[in-house]
């Protein structure tokens, strides 16, 4: 998800989509804004949050104060009503959204919380805004978990890492969906937890796989635990700079992405270990697994960096190339430690 956002005092915000993420997020800002705007493309959501006050479709059990919220189908309303903008879509719906918007972003502030990579250019949702609309990166930033949006609308104890180069705009974003039960840290490595919270979905759909195919706990645990030296090679080759990968932001969001029975990647990939094919998997679920347009993103810019990754080419090999999930975990097996 992406947010734009000026620093002075009483700065306004918006939402930019109408998935479960955008809605727990939705609730965490409106814990501390007298007002935010939020825009989603379906009419029928936002009447029905008008009136019902709940999002029909994502986290119904969260209540809003309508009060508290300016709801619109056009992007361009949205953009205009906020200081910061947070986009809250797919990254493979992204470009498509941005195609409707006629308001300018010139200084906004934004903040990616779209786990994925734009596949229109292969970028981080961050350096596709640098590189597509100019704005600078001290005023781009990303939300990390680890955090699902189902254990926010719970209000179970839940951790943010909020990224940006900026420490005072990484802050005040933090001071802003922070509540009782979402506790905030702040980091500098913008393009690090990006790239994790990319990664951890692919990994998440293998430990899905295995799962699937009846691999039992003992293998998920090594797979984690060669998942995350993994996904450190892979962000050195990417971007390198002085990170510790056991933080939160790293492994904590792998290893609650890979075991909750919260996360879609992995329900995506447990389908698939047990013979769904990608199409019937994607038509069986009601949201989008990002890790399924990751993997290829990821794998195809590995061309280029060489890191050694045997699990994302195996999900690779699985999702794009039509391989035998058990036949490809069988050889990936031998390869792990």
């Amino acid at each position: 998800m992406f947010i734009i956002l000026n620093m002075e005092n009483n700065k306004k915000f918006a939402v930019i989509g109408g998935g479960s993420w955008a809605t727990a997020i939705a609730k965490m800002l409106c814990e501390n804004q007298e007002k935010i705007a939020w825009y989603m493309r379906s009419t029928y959501a936002l009447e029905h949050l008008k009136h019902q006050k709940h999002n029909p479709n994502y986290l119904s059990s969260v209540a809003f104060d309508t009060d508290k919220l300016q709801l619109t189908n056009d992007i361009n309303e949205a953009i205009k009503f906020a200081d910061i903008l947070i986009f809250a879509i797919p990254s493979a719906f992204l470009s498509g959204e941005l195609e409707k918007m006629t308001e300018s972003l010139e200084g906004k502030t934004i903040f990616s919380a779209i786990k994925g990579i734009v596949p229109e250019t292969s970028l981080i949702v961050g350096e596709h805004f640098h590189s597509q609309f100019n704005i600078p990166y001290e005023n781009i930033g990303v939300i990390t978990g680890p955090c699902h949006a189902e254990e926010v609308a719970l209000e179970r104890l839940s951790y943010l890492t909020i990224a940006c180069s900026d420490k005072v705009k990484a802050k005040y974003l933090a001071k802003n969906v922070s509540s009782y039960y979402i506790k905030t840290k702040t980091s500098d490595d913008i393009v690090g937890t990006e790239y994790a919270a990319v990664l951890k979905n692919i990994y998440s759909i293998a430990a899905g796989i295995a799962h699937g195919l009846g691999y039992g706990d003992n293998f998920q645990a090594v797979l984690m635990s060669n998942a995350i030296r993994e996904m450190k090679k892979f962000i050195k080759k990417v971007h390198r700079m002085k990170r510790n990968i056991n933080d939160s932001a790293y492994l904590g969001d792998l290893l609650v992405t890979g075991y909750s029975v919260f996360s879609r990647n992995r329900m995506f990939g447990n389908m698939i270990g047990k013979g769904y094919t990608v199409k019937s998997a994607q038509m069986e679920m009601s949201m989008v697994a990002e890790g399924y347009y990751a993997v290829k993103s990821a794998y195809n810019l590995n061309l280029e960096y060489k890191a050694k990754t045997p699990i994302i080419d195996a999900v690779y090999q699985i999702l794009y190339e039509g391989k035998d999930a058990k036949a490809v975990f069988s050889k990936l097996t031998e390869k792990l430690d």
